[in-house]
């Protein structure tokens, strides 16, 4: 059963939400002051480095190697869209439960972080590379890691908890 979203519950996702955004933005300028431009940083050898790589697309690198003057315009106005959505749904819901409202919550935070380094540098920095043996994800921050897992947390429920 919904439990009905209170001030303190609003509050706690409020404060998920800046940690996440405060996180990520701190973890990229590290990057970029230590770690020069793709080059990487063994961590878990055979699985996990950091590298400092820069993406003017959207997520994965989708359109990064687009020339377009629109693209980065683009995709400002569908994140800010989005994110908009999200407050909405967060703020007008008087019936969510704790597992959307940390879903969204991650996905408000993930999503504002991104935005920011959008508007001011027309890319985000993304610098985990997780991998075995010649086989790489892409690249990605923790932005974008927050916003995976709160999907997950938002399908977890359409799947389990309706």
């Amino acid at each position: 059963m919904p439990t009905r979203v209170n001030r303190f519950s609003r509050a706690v996702w409020a404060v998920i939400a800046i940690a996440i955004f405060v996180a990520d933005q701190v973890t990229k300028a590290a990057v970029e002051a230590s770690i020069p431009e793709h080059s990487t940083v063994p961590v878990v050898p055979h699985f996990l480095n950091l590298v400092h790589t820069k993406n003017a697309g959207a997520a994965f690198g989708l359109f990064s190697e687009s020339p377009s003057a629109w693209k980065t315009v683009v995709l400002i106005v569908v994140s800010s869209l989005l994110l908009a959505m999200v407050i909405g749904v967060v703020w007008r819901n008087q019936q969510l439960r704790r597992v959307a409202g940390m879903g969204l919550a991650l996905i408000l935070g993930g999503a504002l972080s991104n935005l920011l380094d959008r508007v001011r540098f027309g890319r985000v920095v993304d610098f985990v590379d997780v991998y075995f043996r010649s086989y790489h994800w892409y690249t990605f921050n923790l932005a974008d890691a927050s916003i995976v897992v709160g999907a997950g947390f938002l399908v977890f429920e359409l799947l389990f908890l309706d």
